[in-house]
């Protein structure tokens, strides 16, 4: 008999797309990752917003190497509302190609989920 309280294995590409996501994205100043935070939380398009310390970022920019100080913002949504997010981001955001990256959330405590379901409904 199977163990009910086994944790399932996360699907797989071929399975169902992930409800709930993480989607980060960087700027250049600490202020200017609280107006995006901010933004998306306004707007029910996120949860949550955490900005981390700044970061050192190092990347390939018109054919130079670059190095610049970089503040991340990772937002936690449902899958539902990612395209007004990133709509938003790309809108909102002053970099002429920002990073936008979602990530699925494959396991979280239901509370937490939930939480996130109820804020960007």
């Amino acid at each position: 008999m199977a163990d009910p309280t086994a944790l399932s294995d996360p699907p797989g590409l071929s399975g169902p797309p992930a409800e709930f996501l993480t989607v980060m994205t960087t700027t250049d100043s600490e202020e200017k990752a609280e107006r995006l935070a901010r933004g998306a939380i306004e707007g029910r398009l996120a949860a949550c917003a955490q900005i981390s310390s700044p970061v050192t970022s190092v990347y390939r920019w018109d054919g130079a190497v670059e190095t610049s100080r970089e503040w991340q913002v990772l937002f936690k949504t449902a899958q539902s509302r990612y395209a007004e997010l990133e709509r938003y981001l790309l809108q909102a955001h002053d970099y002429d190609t920002p990073e936008i990256i979602a990530t699925p959330i494959t396991r979280g405590g239901n509370g937490y989920l939930s939480w996130i379901a109820e804020e960007t409904s």
